[in-house]
């Protein structure tokens, strides 16, 4: 085992400092020295996607049913239209101060640095991770549901559908976390392409089974209860807990479409020809209309199917036994694809930490150092191990999944991060750096439009976030932690 510092001195090589110095870029490295980023629109694409199409989907037919025909669709059409507006607008905010040929940034906060600065880089950070830990927390939770809904499925099958088929999440839970601390070891975002594009495959699948299985329950004559405005207040729900459970729909909805928070590390890994602004907006599109085709489909005839009674997770719920081999299909699908979104989501915590301990302790060989490991058989380093890296990304999984353990909550949790993490990082950064950046004039036409869109914003995510705090208060009622 050899081992090697980790430090930028020992990165460039001498025909990268010419090259840095004449304001050009290598063969070897790109115009801010680091190794040629070789990502495209397709890798683009696949992590959008991955981070999008995510346990958001499934919560779709429910969040339907509770704003019903007219609302319902509506309020996806607003959430997609927005989040792909904005991304274009944090796509250009990429580099400074041009979109085109200006300094990169890194990181979201880096952009918002370049563009705004001051107290608004903190409020950027805190908005920003406690999403990113949101969200590794929630699809913890998500898989291990899904990874119970397998036994389940089994479980119905062969004792019938009358039976509880009690299973506890927290053994599943601990199984997503050893497989998350392994992947964790891949170094940053530049690795990933791979995991990203079998997510986005298990994506497709599973979203394609729980439409198919849809479509089929329709279709084989169910007549389930809808309505134009969905639940019945006195029939399904008490006046108050339309509303509530209205504003929550809208959080989820919101939280389907979060991949904000990563666009920015999304658009660093693209190759510099043609510019990343450009393959960025593309990838955006056909991320964010691929997922609003199948979002529409799958929450519109999902609620179909159910009709006002539609579970809170489709493929879990139980809304469907049968096949019940398809819907461990499904489910292992969701799993598989939760694990490489874990992954997409996790990496910008672990890029923010180890930065800024490697500044903090740029001499420490236990935060700095790399660890080459050799196998058998093989002349090369078959891969190298930080030990800071290995133990802090370790105890990371480790506590989001005890959290989760405590608070297993589907649609309040999913709710609160989507409200939570949509108007600060969707709406609100986006709009004030491309104010800053094209320095639209105060009060012009432009301008203000823009402050409408993101004040209309503001309050449907106040609203959203009160919908899932009463929500989650509700449940945590109920909850026994450990036991569910």
């Amino acid at each position: 085992m050899g081992t090697q510092d980790f430090n930028k001195s020992s990165i460039y090589s001498e025909e990268t400092k010419e090259s840095l110095e004449n304001g050009g870029a290598s063969k070897t490295f790109d115009d801010d020295g680091r190794l040629k980023r070789t990502g495209t629109l397709v890798t683009a694409s696949a992590h959008i996607i991955t981070a999008v199409i995510g346990s958001g989907v499934l919560s779709l037919a429910w969040a339907i049913a509770q704003l019903g025909w007219i609302a319902g669709p509506a309020v996806l059409a607003a959430f997609s239209f927005i989040t792909y507006f904005t991304s274009t607008l944090l796509a250009d905010s990429y580099r400074s101060p041009g979109p085109l040929h200006g300094t990169r940034n890194y990181t979201y906060m880096d952009v918002v640095r370049s563009h705004l600065g001051g107290y608004k880089v903190q409020l950027c950070g805190i908005a920003q991770y406690g999403n990113l830990v949101g969200v590794t927390i929630g699809y913890t939770i998500t898989a291990s549901i899904s990874m119970v809904a397998v036994k389940r499925s089994n479980c119905f099958h062969i004792h019938g559908h009358e039976d509880k088929c009690s299973i506890s999440n927290i053994p599943f839970m601990i199984i997503f976390a050893a497989i998350q601390i392994i992947l964790s070891q891949i170094p940053n975002f530049h690795k990933l392409s791979w995991l990203s594009i079998v997510a986005a495959v298990m994506s497709f699948a599973y979203s394609s089974v729980g439409l198919g299985l849809s479509i089929a329950k329709v279709a084989g004559g169910a007549h389930a209860r809808t309505s134009l405005t969905g639940t019945t207040v006195g029939v399904d729900v008490s006046g108050s807990d339309k509303v509530w459970r209205s504003f929550q729909s809208i959080g989820d909805i919101a939280f389907a479409y979060a991949y904000s928070t990563v666009l920015i590390e999304i658009q660093d890994t693209l190759k510099s020809n043609p510019s990343e602004s450009k393959v960025m907006k593309k990838a955006s599109l056909v991320g964010v209309s691929t997922t609003t085709v199948f979002y529409v489909l799958c929450g519109c005839v999902g609620y179909a199917a159910f009709g006002n009674d539609a579970p809170g997770n489709f493929l879990t719920g139980f809304g469907f036994y049968e096949p019940f081999w398809l819907i461990d299909f499904a489910n292992i699908c969701i799993a598989v694809h939760l694990v490489g979104a874990y992954q997409v989501f996790a990496q910008p915590i672990f890029g923010f930490v180890e930065k800024r301990c490697t500044e903090k302790w740029p001499e420490s060989r236990f935060v700095t150092a790399e660890h080459s490991i050799n196998l058998p058989l093989i002349d090369k380093p078959a891969f190298t191990i930080n030990f800071f890296r290995l133990s802090w990304r370790t105890a990371y999984v480790i506590l989001t999944s005890l959290i989760a353990m405590i608070f297993p909550f589907f649609n309040g949790f999913l709710g609160l991060i989507g409200a939570a993490s949509f108007y600060p990082l969707t709406v609100y950064f986006p709009i004030e750096m491309h104010i800053a950046q094209a320095k639209i004039r105060k009060y012009s036409f432009t301008w203000t439009w823009l402050k409408i869109l993101s004040w209309a914003c503001l309050v449907v995510s106040l609203i959203a976030a009160a919908g899932s705090i009463q929500g989650l208060a509700y449940d945590v009622k109920k909850c026994k932690p450990f036991k569910t």
